[in-house]
């Protein structure tokens, strides 16, 4: 199914397949396009879901922003390596113990000052760190090996896997590893809306309320400066947003509905414009949605056209 098209000097240059799943507040599909009861992997927007599983499994923080930072796929700033480390040194740990790939930071900004500053890939700068540090301090909770917590049979992946399956409500479909090396766990895009849309209706103490405000509170944890998710919760009341890797994001808002979306080339660029055309569809308007509602297509450093919903 075409979701986006790139329009470059008037003409159609190229599109972008995909799939869309959109929920009302009772959970019922009243529009979708594409795949979307076939399994895919949600990769890093399944990062809520993780926590979720975590806390059930005994981790608890000593400030609860923390959980947005363990939920989100920080950009590197020095805010986010700071309660990286935080939460480390709460379990007793340093970030020798993380076991996420050596990366440079997503932002562009901090990615030029750690070189500037004769650095290179560290392991704290990865933007799965967050997470890997709340799963390192949920083995140390309950006495679990650290070297292979990545591993799916170890009992920290045991566990957060018999959470997500709860909370998408069905069976995980295949078990794959993510780009941190952790487990990705596979399920489709209507399970992963209704995941979205569990933890926005969720009771107030319940732990998937926990994650869902935590993250809507300070979403520059959950991404980083001006970043899309930052921006979509913080220009859309109430609205709760993780995007994950090739082109996938979900979204929810209490007593509205959710949204997962998957762009089948894995293209991030497309991921906007189709989300706020969902968005509308079940009756949200913000200027955030007109903000985002193209990508623009740049020749010789202007703009010339852009990335719109063909959907």
């Amino acid at each position: 199914m075409i979701l986006a098209e790139v329009v470059r000097s008037g003409f159609v240059e190229s599109v972008h397949h995909g799939s869309v799943v959109v929920l009302d507040a009772a959970g019922l599909v009243v529009a979708a396009a594409g795949e979307v009861a076939a399994p895919m992997f949600p990769r890093s927007s399944n990062k809520p879901f993780q926590t979720v599983g975590m806390l059930r499994a005994g981790l608890r923080t000593a400030d609860p922003a923390d959980l947005a930072l363990i939920s989100g796929s920080h950009f590197g700033e020095p805010f986010h390596v700071a309660r990286v480390r935080e939460i480390l040194g709460a379990a007793g740990l340093d970030e020798g113990a993380l076991r996420c790939p050596e990366s440079l930071p997503l932002s562009e900004n901090e990615r030029d000052i750690v070189l500037r500053d004769g650095r290179g890939p560290e392991r704290i700068l990865m933007n799965c760190s967050g997470k890997h540090a709340g799963m390192l301090a949920t083995c140390v909770a309950n006495g679990w090996s650290l070297d292979d917590y990545r591993n799916a049979k170890h009992p920290l992946q045991v566990a957060i896997a018999a959470a997500v399956t709860d909370l998408v409500g069905e069976p995980i479909a295949a078990t794959g590893i993510d780009g941190c090396g952790a487990p990705v766990f596979g399920f489709s895009l209507t399970a992963l809306a209704r995941g979205f849309q569990r933890l926005v209706q969720a009771p107030p103490q319940s732990y998937e309320r926990l994650v869902a405000d935590t993250m809507r509170a300070d979403p520059e944890l959950v991404a980083g400066t001006g970043e899309d998710d930052t921006r979509l919760m913080r220009g859309v009341p109430g609205l709760l947003a993780k995007g994950g890797a090739e082109g996938v994001v979900a979204v929810a808002i209490e007593d509205v509905g959710a949204v997962a979306l998957k762009i089948e080339d894995g293209a991030m660029r497309a991921r906007m414009p189709v989300l706020m055309s969902a968005l509308r569809r079940l009756g949200v308007a913000a200027p955030i949605l007109d903000d985002l509602a193209t990508v623009p297509v740049l020749g010789g450093g202007v703009r010339i056209g852009e990335v719109r919903t063909a959907w």
